[in-house]
């Protein structure tokens, strides 16, 4: 297969263009698939309506902040496209919608949240910068793509924009990076960000062993950095492809495809963990339980630190367009509730990171802070959030810490003005 060059032949966009062109998209996805004064507890008895994903829609997180907070609440998690296509046609369903950043523009476009009052976030002044300004330091590089920063703020005229004003699009609560995972016991041990690489997805020594994530918005990046770590395809801006570089990767993968090199397209966190123990893959797009858990089960999967840069992730608390009154004071007493340090250290314990590492560092012991956020071998066996084995004494966190790895973000997810014309393409793959 020889090297495709694709020149970029995307237009120069105009806010109008891509307003309309997210207006189209949520109605494609829909498809195919202010404020009051603070409240110490909601004034009268409420039942709170969470719509997200499994990944923190967690019945223990629930139980947890219906005890803290005195009042009754409601989860419905479903999968990322499901949570997306409900949350942008039907706002009066839910109260509180929470998924990735990657979701904003869409639902704003389809007027399905409201602003939030930075007034009203407890603890605003010690979110971290990473949602604010795209990075963790001054130095560090921000990636390509709609890093969090970017769609965070509401601007007057109701657009989103990085401008700093008093009102957000949503809460920053739980992020991380994302990369794959492979058997070390088939493919030998690789150096985090010197040897490890996404071209390895597509290595034909793996053909009939891959595994790949069924989400567009997330597996079409995957793809395209493991495409060009490959040198098959060159892009203009990998958080922005053009159409024609779309078809030139989907030319790439259906090439693969027909060779038989994927053998499953999972689309939940246990049915990755399931396609890795079964050995029916040896490499495939992961998340950081998936990782965790095979750990436990003592099957030795790594989570690699790819030498081209992670693809991050921002998770995003949202309130309905639709919520008011009392519904919207437990709204805001459960976001604030999110970042008090209790959930922040359940979800440290399955790999993820929270806005305000600081409160979390106080519910974990210090083996658990050294390990998940320090990047330093662990000083003792460590518990998942599920109480079983996830780490074992004297393993380091791949990637390092918490400072390293977002440090090296290649491109965060992101709904591409091309999106709309992606999914048909992903869709193609998935049944072609």
């Amino acid at each position: 297969m020889g090297r495709h060059k694709v020149l970029d032949d995307k237009p120069v966009g105009s806010v109008t263009s891509r307003r309309q062109f997210i207006g189209k998209t949520a109605v494609a996805v829909g498809a195919a698939w202010l404020s009051s004064p603070p409240a110490v507890h909601a004034a009268k008895p409420v039942t709170l309506r969470v719509l997200g994903t499994n990944v923190t829609l967690q019945e223990e997180i629930r139980r947890r902040a219906e005890q803290d907070l005195g009042i009754d609440i409601h989860f419905e998690p479903k999968g990322s496209a499901g949570v997306l296509q409900k949350a942008s046609t039907r706002p009066e369903s839910f109260d509180v919608f929470e998924q990735w950043s990657n979701s904003i523009n869409v639902l704003w476009q389809a007027n399905a949240i409201q602003p939030i009052d930075k007034e009203r976030i407890s603890h605003w002044n010690e979110v971290n910068s990473l949602a604010k300004t795209g990075r963790l330091t001054p130095e560090m590089s921000i990636g390509s793509g709609d890093s969090p920063h970017k769609l965070l703020y509401v601007q007057t005229d109701g657009t989103l924009d990085a401008n700093e004003t008093e009102q957000i699009s949503f809460l920053p609560y739980v992020h991380n990076v994302d990369s794959f995972g492979y058997n070390t016991n088939v493919i030998p041990q690789g150096q985090p960000y010197e040897t490890e690489s996404w071209g390895w997805l597509l290595d034909d020594a793996y053909r009939g062993r891959v595994g790949l994530v069924n989400e567009p918005a997330i597996g079409i990046f995957d793809a395209a950095l493991a495409a060009r770590a490959k040198g098959l395809v060159d892009f203009s801006d990998i958080g922005d492809l053009s159409r024609d570089e779309i078809d030139t990767l989907f030319e790439v993968l259906m090439e693969y495809k027909q060779r038989g090199h994927f053998n499953g397209v999972w689309s939940s966190v246990p049915q990755s963990v399931h396609y890795m123990k079964t050995g029916r893959v040896v490499i495939e797009s992961m998340f950081s339980p998936a990782v965790s858990t095979l750990n436990g089960m003592g099957i030795p999967v790594t989570y690699a630190a790819p030498r081209e840069g992670y693809r991050g992730w921002h998770g995003v608390l949202c309130l309905s367009s639709k919520t008011t009154g009392y519904a919207r004071d437990a709204a805001y007493e459960y976001m604030n509730w999110w970042l008090n340090g209790w959930a922040g250290a359940y979800m440290a314990r399955q790999g993820y990171y929270i806005s305000i590492p600081e409160r979390t560092r106080e519910h974990l012991d210090e083996s658990e802070w050294d390990y998940w956020y320090d990047g330093k071998p662990a000083a003792q066996n460590l518990r998942g959030a599920d109480g079983r084995l996830a780490v074992r004494k004297g393993d380091t966190r791949t990637g390092g810490s918490y400072l390293e790895r977002f440090g090296n973000v290649a491109v965060w997810n992101t709904v591409m003005n091309s999106y709309e014309y992606s999914l048909v393409r992903w869709y193609e793959l998935l049944t072609t």
